[in-house]
């Protein structure tokens, strides 16, 4: 899953959406220096990629990808769940993606303290390019996909990947319908025993 979809399963705390957000930049047990929910937020991200990558519903879309993106069909397939999460939106939620998302931006200015310096970095970027909302849209995937892509010096070739997606289209989309059931009841079960 990617940040949309890390936020959205977080529950209702800033913190632990925080935590969960920002989770990928801290190895082993650096999260312990962190304030307890956003100790959460990280152990519920680490849980939810986990579980994820085991999925066979996720699997089946990587699948389709692997054999032109090699390892980074997860990846891939993570941004273009997140653009299902983000089409979808009203079928998760009662808040609209447009005060989800600028709650959240708010949330990380409020608790800029906390934030890891990778997230202190790339903060700025996000909120002016409004990754949360660009994911509404195919263009907007693609141009995350080549920023992606700009990332890894072109190797990925992800900046190719919105073809497949296009091709692809609903069966990405029934895909990601089916998992998402699944992982927001196992994300909650977690969360609770958090």
């Amino acid at each position: 899953m990617n940040f949309l979809a890390h936020i959205y399963l977080s529950g209702d705390s800033d913190l632990i959406k925080i935590g969960n957000f920002m989770a990928d930049g801290i190895r082993g047990k650096q999260f312990e220096t962190y304030p307890l929910e956003i100790q959460k937020g990280i152990l519920l991200h680490r849980f939810i990629d986990t579980y994820t990558d085991a999925h066979p519903v996720f699997r089946k879309s990587t699948k389709r990808l692997h054999e032109k993106y090699h390892h980074y069909a997860g990846v891939i397939t993570d941004v273009f769940y997140d653009h299902f999460l983000a089409k979808n939106w009203s079928n998760y939620s009662k808040e609209n993606l447009t005060d989800f998302t600028n709650r959240f931006y708010q949330s990380l200015h409020d608790n800029y303290e906390f934030l890891s310096e990778r997230t202190r970095g790339i903060m700025p970027y996000m909120i002016e390019r409004n990754w949360l909302m660009s994911y509404q849209t195919v263009e907007g995937i693609s141009k995350i996909l080549t920023q992606m892509d700009g990332r890894t010096k072109n190797e990925s070739k992800m900046r190719f990947s919105s073809n497949e997606l296009s091709e692809y289209y609903s069966d990405f989309e029934s895909e990601f319908i089916a998992f998402f059931e699944d992982i927001r009841i196992e994300a909650h079960q977690k969360l609770i025993l958090l």
